[in-house]
């Protein structure tokens, strides 16, 4: 984990290439007294690094972000409002690593939608 205590993964599920990811954003984390006091905004770099440890723990392999495409960010996630979001992780293989398409909701919001390859190490 990159970011040491910012988030803990609740349940993690898969089913084929479909993985359901149920994790919590630490609100008390150092990161949000810069980003931004007194209203705190999961970065969305934090957000794509995130999906990459996940993807990294799926497939039991280090990876390295090659390409991001599609990547929109709909809606703010603010750790003290809505900490606990739900990633849909759409993993396939490829020939050089993994292709990931996700979904990142809290509650019915869809947060983020992107989709990543990335390169085995």
């Amino acid at each position: 984990m990159l970011l040491k205590d910012f988030y803990k993964v609740n349940k993690l599920e898969t089913v084929e290439s479909k993985t359901t990811v149920a994790i919590t954003i630490n609100k008390d984390h150092a990161i949000f007294k810069g980003h931004f006091p007194g209203n705190p905004v999961t970065p969305g770099v934090c957000m794509m690094q995130i999906i990459k440890e996940l993807t990294e723990e799926i497939v039991s392999e280090k990876l390295f972000m090659q390409s991001s495409s599609n990547i929109k960010f709909m809606a703010i996630i603010n750790p003290d409002k809505t900490p606990d979001l739900v990633l849909t992780l759409e993993i396939s293989k490829t020939d050089i690593g993994y292709k990931v398409k996700n979904i990142s909701k809290f509650e019915d919001t869809v947060a983020l939608k992107l989709t990543t390859n990335y390169k085995v190490l």
